[in-house]
C-alpha cells in the first residue's frame, strides 16, 4: 500500500477535522500561489498529499472548495448598529472593500462565471446564496423587533436586494464605489420598508 492509499484509507467517508484541515490550507496555498484560474482538485491534492477521490468526496467540485477556502479568507463581520440603513451601508462598505483589496474578489467571481456552465459549482454556489442570505437577513429581522421596519417584510428579500447591488458591482468591476453611492442604495432599499415616521 503506497502513501496515498494509507491517507485515503485513514480519511475514510466522513471528514476527518485534521485531515479537511491540511486540504484547506493546501487549497488556500495553492490559491495563493497560482491564483483562482491555476486552482485544480489536482493542485490542492498533490500539495496536501491526499487522494483526488477524498477530496471529491467531501467537497463535490472546483467550485465547492473554493467557497470554503473563499469564507475562511473573508474578514468581515454582519454589523449591529441599531439602524437598518446604517446596518446595510456598514454592511457593503465591508464586503466591497474586501473583495477589492483581497483575493477574495476574483476568486468569488470565478465562482459564480464557473456555475453558469457547471451544475455542481452552481449547487454549491446556491447552497452558500442561501446561508448568506439568512445572515444578512437578520439584520431586518433585528430592526422588525425594535420596530424599525413593518412585520410583514420579508427578510430574504431585503438581503436579495442587498446581495444583488454588491454582485452587479463585483461582476462589473466596480468595486471602487464610494460611500455616498453605497449610502444611496441603502436608502433606496430601506425606503420601502421604513414605517412612516420611522427613524
Amino acid at each position: 500500500m503506497n502513501s496515498e492509499e494509507k491517507i485515503r484509507k485513514s480519511i475514510g467517508a466522513r471528514r476527518n477535522p485534521a485531515s479537511a484541515e491540511a486540504i484547506l490550507e493546501a487549497a488556500k496555498a495553492v490559491l495563493a500561489e497560482s491564483g483562482h484560474a491555476g486552482f485544480s482538485i489536482e493542485a490542492v491534492a498533490r500539495r496536501a498529499r491526499a487522494g483526488k477521490p477524498t477530496i471529491y468526496r467531501w467537497w463535490p467540485s472546483r467550485a465547492a472548495l473554493l467557497l470554503d477556502v473563499y469564507q475562511r479568507q473573508k474578514q468581515f463581520a454582519y454589523p449591529d448598529t441599531g439602524r437598518i440603513e446604517s446596518d446595510i451601508v456598514a454592511f457593503l462598505t465591508n464586503l466591497l472593500a474586501n473583495w477589492r483589496d483581497t483575493v477574495t474578489g476574483p476568486v468569488f467571481r470565478s465562482i459564480i462565471a464557473e456555475a453558469q456552465s457547471d451544475g455542481s459549482a452552481a449547487e454549491a454556489l446556491a447552497a452558500y446564496a442561501a446561508s448568506r442570505r439568512i445572515e444578512t437577513g437578520r439584520m431586518v429581522e433585528r430592526a422588525v423587533a425594535r420596530g424599525e421596519v413593518a412585520a410583514g417584510v420579508d427578510p430574504a428579500v431585503i438581503a436579495d436586494l442587498v446581495s444583488s447591488f454588491a454582485w452587479v458591482h463585483l461582476l462589473t468591476g466596480r468595486l471602487d464605489v464610494n460611500e455616498e453611492e453605497i449610502r444611496a442604495a441603502a436608502r433606496a432599499i430601506t425606503h420601502g420598508i421604513m414605517k412612516k415616521g420611522g427613524a
